[in-house]
């Protein structure tokens, strides 16, 4: 994946070009939809009307579709003992419930 220059292509053959591109697509979209809940989250547990307008306002002028925030080009450790929410972001389930 060319994250440091998009128009940097490392792999050679048409198929590992698509893969690649594929595997870059998905972890932009795992990124927004992240931001998504976050901020989603974020404004439902905000109680202080003075800090939801504030919230809101930065929601409304900054896109959700970013990435910037985010550093592509490290290591990362998805080992269940790292997996562990520090910011409060409840699974699914009990998201729903």
């Amino acid at each position: 994946m060319a994250v440091g220059n998009p128009h940097e292509c490392t792999q050679a053959e048409k198929e590992e070009q698509e893969i690649a591109e594929s595997c870059n697509r998905l972890i932009k979209n795992c990124i927004i939809c992240w931001n998504y809940l976050y901020l989603s989250q974020k404004l439902a547990r905000t109680q202080d009307e003075k800090s939801r307008e504030i919230l809101m306002q930065f929601i409304e002028t900054h896109s959700p579709v970013a990435w910037s925030h985010i550093y592509l080009l490290g290591e990362y450790d998805f080992s269940d003992e790292k997996l562990r929410d520090s910011i409060g972001v409840l699974p699914l389930k009990s998201a729903v419930n």
